[in-house]
């Protein structure tokens, strides 16, 4: 099977970007997977991808996880990053990448107009997130975007930050993978980049971390949501497109 090495490129761009931005590498691996695969194909892909990625983040971030986040966030969002798992073969794929433009486009505009949105810090408020997270991960493939603003409002040093959330996505990823799997969504397709995914989830998050000592992290925040926006805008675009090319003339 012929490897579209464009598409690893911008991977490692994703993985890069999410693990300096915060946001995690599926809001960009995503939407810019479906440019060259189906969207269930992307979903597999993600999982996977996934997995190294946040096995490197935990061994890379290791200092301080909080347990009772893992406890308050994680254990919704693997319940319901399962139950997002088994829609997503239920619902047109279609409608699930309108629906995933048109979250990316808002997510984007909402945090870039009003920056100073903040969660309450509380067990009530950070099961919802964790809640909202795994069902955005299971039926759309990204949900690090809602973790990483829920997780934000507790004030967590930045390496047991990311090192949480990483926890967290690993165990929301390894749980999805089943579902996939069960699915059809991991084949012989998906599993011929597994190889490839696998390196870049380490590489890209030894860089981004690298890079992260460099920029301050407040300031590539904004920069990634405007690619979200991008990404987004882009993701509507060209289902529009597919859609007019699709009517009768």
């Amino acid at each position: 099977m012929k490897i579209n090495y464009i598409f690893l490129v911008l991977a490692m761009v994703a993985e890069i970007i999410g693990t300096i931005g915060g946001f995690g590498s599926s809001v960009f691996f995503v939407p810019l997977g479906n440019f060259y695969f189906d969207f269930y194909s992307v979903l597999g892909m993600t999982a996977i991808f996934h997995l190294s990625s946040n096995i490197s983040k935990i061994f890379l971030f290791k200092k301080g996880l909080d347990k009772k986040l893992l406890l308050y966030i994680g254990v919704p969002s693997v319940l319901f990053v399962i139950i997002g798992g088994f829609l997503s073969k239920m619902v047109d794929s279609g409608s699930l990448e309108i629906v995933l433009g048109i979250f990316l486009v808002v997510f984007s505009l909402l945090f870039l107009i009003k920056s100073e949105i903040v969660v309450l810090p509380n067990k009530k408020n950070a099961m919802i997130g964790g809640t909202l997270s795994g069902f955005s991960a299971g039926l759309l493939g990204t949900g690090g975007a809602i973790r990483g603003l829920t997780m934000a409002a507790f004030n967590l040093e930045k390496n047991a930050f990311i090192a949480t959330s990483a926890f967290i996505d690993f165990m929301i990823d390894f749980s999805r993978t089943f579902v996939y799997y069960d699915n059809g969504y991991i084949g012989k397709q998906e599993l011929t980049y597994l190889p490839f995914l696998l390196v870049i989830g380490f590489v890209g998050t030894y860089l981004g971390k690298k890079i992260l000592a460099y920029i301050p992290q407040e300031k590539f925040r904004k920069l990634s949501l405007i690619f979200i926006l991008i990404i987004g805008l882009a993701t509507i675009v060209q289902l529009m497109m597919k859609h007019w090319g699709q009517l009768p003339s």
